[in-house]
């Protein structure tokens, strides 16, 4: 809708909390009626000006915002009506799966985002350690864990509609004016905005706080390009002609190239966070404020003073708790806000397994008396490197026994072997000796030999996704440049991608991850000999040999390392995304996993903190490196990875203690536990089917530390225990 039509509406109705307005029911000078509206309906007095900044909708929110109230019975904020039970079930279902609506997409975004970030079984913890129906004490006392408020939706945008950043507010019911308190919830990955419900969003409600989403600008945004389709704020598919500016994201395609790459490339996809062009990363940052901004706002319109027909901004940064949080890339966001906020908009932050880009310190990092080999390197630096050797090094002797090695085809992994001998990448005649030196290049670039276990699953599931569409985000590459020969699409039969049915294509919002593969897309390896073909089963054209297309991979290496024009615009877009170190004094708790496969300490937790101790004179963060804990709790509880659950404790526990840590902090003056090393206790027993996880296994943060156990940093040296 354009804004003369919007100028043109009649005045907005009152304020109604139950109804959900559609992006095109409220241009920007109707809700700037709708306050006035909703002012009218609170508390305040209409004597005098109150001394308090007016609440004035922020300007980057230049659409409509959806709001709902759920009662916390049929539906609500945290589990979509589903509860604890529902979440540990079956997938809700569809009644039409092919016109699936707006509310059983968002059940099934929340059941799919959830069960993404955190192992589902009881054994595993659901239920006992965390979920819905555990209180913020740590007990089993909120029943299925059902959450009643208000949840509202927008877009943050320049006016050009290609930014479409989705932000979201939750406001329990249980929120106080009086004590108000916000969390940042950055979605991880490339997920939609619901991504973080699961973790930081859980922890938030609970507390009664507000808690401030946002997808980052990477979100859940794919665009069939066959059918010309994409899906809008609330997750419908629509003609991307009819959604226009209230789409996720469409590619930038004109008319003319959109129909010639449809003729070359049938049934391909275009992902936001892979193609929007934009090098969405270096604005993490600003989106997490952003939505921060966007929470104020919409508390105001609720709880503030209204004075002659005007909404005060009584709930404000001076009186509020806020602390930035989430996991993996949304918890790299929450870094990169605390770095730049120069509002005073934050007080605190913590965050697990941050996924951060720096330049190294001009520090040493040891693990015990022994130097780090490699430390601080950008994600898609060693994303390449382990694209490269992983699926060689999972096949090493002392690999034998890998929690899913399955997944990664032994004949086509000793083809890599010898695709890589072949090219001088590893040294050995057998395919045992150039996994083992696969696998000892894999060390030499950062991973710590506690992720050895773990290589080949993380191969199968995640490497290539994430190098994939790094590699187009930093590149700024269009879908139609075919970055190193890949394409997303459906399945190849007979060389020729397929189109996704109705019913996976409709219900993508709840289902996608944001990264193929996922929902029945693929990565497709569009030079495959013979045509095009999924990437694992692809023949290399330069080999001959079905080797996890060797070729894909070196192009995708040698756009870091090269100097050709993409190379320079993709490192340059790396450096945009560099962090400084500077957290300005607040107080902050980062853990990560020691067996972290995907986000290696080494290049991330480990050298921010150093950083972090060396530039920011007033540092108030504590590191806390959690020993048998990787980045995908998920994983520990999926039976297809049998030995997860045996050797892994879930990571999840502990963004818990780093929360309840800070905010104590925060709140009460409570101190904020030293930097060390905690020792958990694997549960053992049978693969898949590993006993109950007690607290003996996760045991607290110390207060104090033991001397064995404390990160120190002393002479531009970190120290962490053996």
């Amino acid at each position: 809708m354009g804004m003369a039509q919007a100028l043109q509406q009649p005045k907005p109705e009152p304020y109604n909390p139950s109804k959900r307005f559609s992006m095109s029911a409220l241009s920007r000078a109707a809700l700037a009626a709708l306050a006035l509206a909703v002012a009218a309906c609170h508390h305040g007095s209409d004597s005098g000006t109150p001394n308090l900044p007016v609440n004035t909708l922020p300007d980057f929110l230049l659409t409509g915002i959806a709001s709902t109230a759920y009662d916390g019975t049929t539906n609500d904020l945290l589990t979509a009506g589903l509860g604890k039970s529902g979440l540990a079930g079956a997938a809700p279902t569809i009644a039409v799966p092919a016109s699936p609506t707006v509310a059983e997409l968002r059940a099934l975004a929340i059941y799919v985002n959830y069960r993404a970030l955190l192992d589902m079984t009881a054994n595993g913890g659901y239920g006992s350690l965390y979920g819905p129906n555990i209180d913020v004490n740590g007990g089993n006392t909120l029943g299925e864990g059902k959450i009643a408020g208000a949840e509202h939706i927008a877009f943050a945008d320049d006016g050009t509609g290609m930014q479409n950043v989705t932000l979201m507010v939750q406001i329990p019911n249980s929120f106080s004016p009086d004590n108000p308190c916000i969390v940042t919830a950055t979605s991880s990955g490339s997920r939609g905005v619901y991504g973080a419900i699961g973790t930081a969003g859980e922890w938030g409600l609970k507390h009664g706080c507000a808690v401030a989403y946002a997808d980052k600008g990477s979100g859940n945004g794919g665009h069939d390009l066959a059918a010309n389709a994409v899906y809008t704020m609330l997750g419908a598919r629509t003609p991307a002609g009819t959604a226009g500016r209230n789409s996720i994201f469409t590619a930038n395609l004109s008319a003319t190239d959109l129909t010639a790459y449809n003729a070359a490339f049938p049934n391909r996809w275009a992902y936001k966070h892979a193609h929007s062009q934009q090098n969405p990363e270096k604005d993490w940052g600003r989106d997490t404020l952003r939505a921060v901004k966007f929470a104020f706002y919409m508390i105001n319109l609720k709880y503030g003073e209204v004075s002659n027909g005007t909404t005060y901004q009584k709930i404000q940064p001076s009186n509020t708790i806020v602390i930035a949080s989430s996991v993996s890339n949304g918890a790299g966001a929450a870094v990169a806000a605390m770095e730049q906020d120069t509002e005073g908009l934050l007080d605190g932050m913590a965050v697990a397994e941050p996924q951060i880009n720096m330049n190294p310190p001009a520090a040493t990092i040891r693990r015990g008396t022994t130097p780090v080999a490699a430390f601080a390197k950008p994600l898609f630096d060693y994303f390449s490197i382990g694209s490269l050797y992983q699926p060689c090094a999972a096949y090493a002797p002392s690999n034998a026994a890998s929690p899913g090695l399955a997944f990664v085809s032994a004949t086509t992994a000793a083809n890599r072997c010898a695709s890589l001998a072949a090219k001088g990448l590893v040294t050995g005649t057998t395919t045992a000796e150039q996994a083992i030196d696969a696998l000892a290049r894999l060390h030499a670039a950062g991973w710590e030999a506690d992720s050895d276990l773990f290589q080949a699953s993380h191969y199968a599931f995640a490497t290539l996704s994430v190098e994939l569409t790094y590699a187009n985000a930093f590149a700024k590459a269009s879908v139609k440049d075919n970055l190193c020969g890949y394409s997303f699409g459906g399945t190849p039969v007979a060389g020729v991608a397929t189109a996704l049915s109705a019913n996976a294509g409709a219900q993508l919002f709840g289902t996608g991850n944001g990264v193929p593969p996922t929902s029945g897309i693929v990565i497709i390896n569009n030079n495959s000999v013979g045509g095009a073909a999924t990437d694992a089963a692809s023949i290399s054209p330069s080999t001959g040999l079905v080797d996890f297309d060797v070729d894909g991979a070196i192009c995708l290496r040698t756009l870091y390392t090269g100097t050709g024009a993409q190379s320079t615009t993709l490192r340059a877009s790396i450096d945009a995304t560099k962090r400084s170190g500077n957290l300005r004094g607040r107080p902050a708790v980062i853990v990560h996993g020691r067996s972290d496969t995907l986000v290696p300490v080494n290049h991330t937790s480990r050298p921010y903190y150093a950083l972090n101790k060396i530039v920011d004179a007033g540092s108030k963060l504590s590191y806390y490196e959690v020993t048998n804990a990787q980045h995908f709790d998920s994983f520990v509880g999926t039976a297809a990875l049998a030995g997860y659950d045996t050797r892994l404790i879930p990571l999840h526990r502990y963004l818990l203690q780093a929360l309840d840590i800070v905010y104590a902090n925060l709140k009460s003056g409570t101190a904020i536990p030293p930097s060390q090393v905690i020792r958990t206790v694997p549960r053992g027993g049978t693969p898949g089917a590993a006993p109950a996880i007690t607290l003996a296994n996760v045991p607290a943060v110390a207060a104090t530390p033991a001397g064995g156990d404390a990160i120190t940093f002393s002479n531009n040296t970190l120290t962490i225990p053996d």
